[in-house]
């Protein structure tokens, strides 16, 4: 499998939605309130997201992926490839409310319009 790296622009944002102050992910009372840093959305200072979409295939210069979780049209900062040594060495560690919010990420995302 291949895997690009691909930073872009959360462009349907807009600076008033900027949330630096702790807040419970999503609203929920249940996951701990944290930092504007830690959150990955629209919300972030620079609004900036990346994503690791499966490249699927190259057309001249059009790349196709999938798995890409930014919206059709989204301004694109960067590409890169994703080379496994350049991954984080060792074991990532996550708190366990990540992990619950993320858990059906990929199956909500294929349920969207």
């Amino acid at each position: 499998m291949q895997v690009v790296s691909v930073v872009w622009h959360f462009s349907l944002g807009s600076d008033s939605g900027i949330e630096l102050e702790p807040r419970s992910p999503r609203g929920n009372p249940d996951w701990p309130a944290t930092g504007g840093l830690v959150h990955r959305n629209h919300r972030r200072p620079a609004r900036i997201g990346i994503s690791y979409p499966q490249l699927l295939r190259v057309e001249g210069r059009d790349l196709h992926v999938t798995d890409l979780d930014a919206d059709a049209g989204t301004p694109v900062i960067g590409l890169a490839p994703v080379f496994q040594e350049m991954l984080p060495r060792g074991t990532v560690h996550q708190p366990g409310w990540s992990t619950d919010m993320l858990r059906n990420y990929w199956t909500q995302a294929d349920e969207r319009p």
